[in-house]
């Protein structure tokens, strides 16, 4: 079982073995998450959007890529954006900190305080991506958003929405390049996690199926996998040839296994 959405296609090529059922309704009551990109001018008026929230009775969560600050990276980190954001943004509001370098009671009490409702806004890194459950955190605000993923982006965006109430994902980022553009408007315009995972195959493709390499696209000859057609039609004159010829050994299906041997074979030797 996975509760991260598989593309069709792959789930058509990597599973076709197998009979798939998949979830593709939302829990009852809950409603779609509306997410917006936001530019940098927009920042003071996402502020104000977490403040009416909370004013309101709602919690919020404030990601950011880094823990601490970095050299190289001109990114927000979560320990300094944590004390920027307890004086000067929201010094009314109780804030709480979490990132991978506490302790294990440590990030027990902070997650402890703002499911109980102790804490306002929890200003965290990507370990609040998943396993967190806090019906009444209503807003989401990921700095450097183009920095992540559309899987991460999408994770990130289901730690909201777990109540009745309205929520809402506003995603920050300052100069994305044009592939990171398309993962913005992608999951702005999406909310579907099937079609997202379809997308984001499209985007960056599958990587090696039989290697190392997680992205960029296989060196296929006349197929793509995005072509669920095509896998459909194949899938199906392979379940055919498998039911009259499951060894390959008659003399029209000598090339198909010729072709099985050089691939797997290959793959085998390889691994």
């Amino acid at each position: 079982m996975t509760a991260t959405p598989i593309p069709r296609t792959l789930a058509l090529t990597l599973y076709g073995d197998l009979d798939i059922s998949t979830i593709s309704e939302m829990p009852p009551g809950r409603q779609v998450i509306k997410t917006r990109w936001l530019r940098l001018n927009e920042r003071e008026r996402a502020y104000n959007f977490i403040r009416k929230q909370v004013q309101e009775g709602r919690q919020a969560f404030i990601i950011c890529p880094l823990i601490e600050e970095s050299e190289n990276l001109e990114v927000k980190a979560a320990v300094d954006e944590y004390e920027r954001l307890s004086s000067e943004i929201f010094p009314e509001m109780r804030l709480g900190l979490l990132h991978g370098k506490l302790k294990g009671a440590e990030k027990e009490a902070v997650m402890q305080g703002f499911k109980t409702g102790k804490l306002d806004i929890l200003v965290s890194t990507s370990v609040v991506e998943v396993g967190i459950d806090v019906p009444n955190a209503t807003v989401m605000l990921v700095e450097a958003a183009d920095r992540f993923g559309l899987a991460q982006l999408h994770q990130f965006r289901g730690r909201v929405g777990r109540g009745e109430q309205q929520s809402y994902c506003m995603l920050l980022a300052e100069n994305p390049s044009e592939y990171g553009q398309e993962r913005l408007k992608a999951i702005e315009e999406i909310s579907d996690g099937f079609l997202l995972a379809e997308k984001d195959l499209q985007l960056r493709g599958p990587g090696e199926f039989f290697g190392t390499r997680q992205s960029g696209m296989p060196d296929l000859k006349m197929a793509r996998l995005t072509d669920t057609k095509l896998l459909e039609t194949a899938r199906r004159e392979a379940s055919i040839i498998f039911q009259v010829d499951p060894g390959l050994s008659r003399p029209e299906n000598a090339l198909l296994a010729r072709e099985y041997n050089r691939i797997w074979h290959k793959s085998i030797e390889n691994n």
